[in-house]
């Protein structure tokens, strides 16, 4: 299983702001999923607290993280 965070207008979004899902073989693949097709493209996304993309490999207990893009100076 893999543990997927929503952080900040996501949890809107999405709906929740922690779900258990099966383990995926990539990022872009878990991202198919129907739960997260409201998910914008241009989120930051994060494997084990390191940034990470889509093609990045994934294994069970990982912990993803979604989070809006940051901006300000």
């Amino acid at each position: 299983m893999l543990t997927v965070k929503c952080f900040a207008r996501y949890r809107a979004i999405l709906g929740f702001s922690e779900v258990e899902v099966p383990t995926a073989s990539t990022l872009g693949d878990l991202l198919a999923d129907p739960r997260f097709q409201a998910l914008p493209q241009d989120a930051l996304l994060a494997v084990n607290q390191a940034f990470a993309d889509r093609a990045t490999v994934l294994k069970d207990g990982d912990e993803v993280a979604l989070m809006p893009p940051v901006s300000g100076g």
